[in-house]
């Protein structure tokens, strides 16, 4: 059985305010590093790239993150060269925050590098932390149980997020 929790007119509604919540945070930067976690992360925060390009003139630059969701040991790679986002404002973001895994492993190798400022931003936060992670900007939070699950669909112009 699944359960919407956001609509399509929900998520725009909510990549919008979390748009305009990072151009707040990052008004006095030239450039923000929007780094997406590889698939629906990816695709969300080029959503908020194409939200921030309305509102402001930001440069915005995408940055997809490739992290191994089982073995988020292994080496993170992204499809910027570290130089493009040394000592720029970043914002990590990723769809869904449930154990707070893929999001503390990918803060872990952002940290290598010096950055202006580090933001996190997800689109629903579930409560469910393994790792002491928070996101900055996020979308809805949910308290569900460890047996459910959320999943985002980006489809074009009928997104949405539901629990099973």
């Amino acid at each position: 059985m699944e359960n919407i929790i956001l609509t399509h007119k929900e998520i725009s509604h909510k990549t919008k305010r979390i748009a305009y919540q990072i151009y707040e945070t990052f008004i006095n930067e030239e450039e923000v590093i929007l780094a997406g976690i590889a698939s629906n992360g990816y695709t969300f925060a080029e959503k908020i790239a194409k939200e921030l390009n309305e509102i402001s003139d930001l440069k915005i630059t995408l940055c997809e993150v490739k992290i191994n969701k089982q073995n988020p040991q292994e080496a993170i790679t992204t499809s910027i060269p570290k130089e493009a986002y040394q000592n720029k404002g970043l914002v990590l973001i990723d769809d869904v925050l449930n154990s707070g895994t893929t999001l503390i492993y990918g803060v872990k190798h952002f940290l290598e590098v010096p950055l202006s400022k580090f933001k996190t931003a997800v689109l629903v936060d579930r409560n469910h932390k393994k790792y002491p992670v928070k996101a900055d900007f996020k979308g809805i939070s949910l308290s569900t149980s460890l047996h459910e699950h959320i999943q985002v669909v980006f489809e074009g112009d009928n997104s949405y997020a539901y629990l099973s």
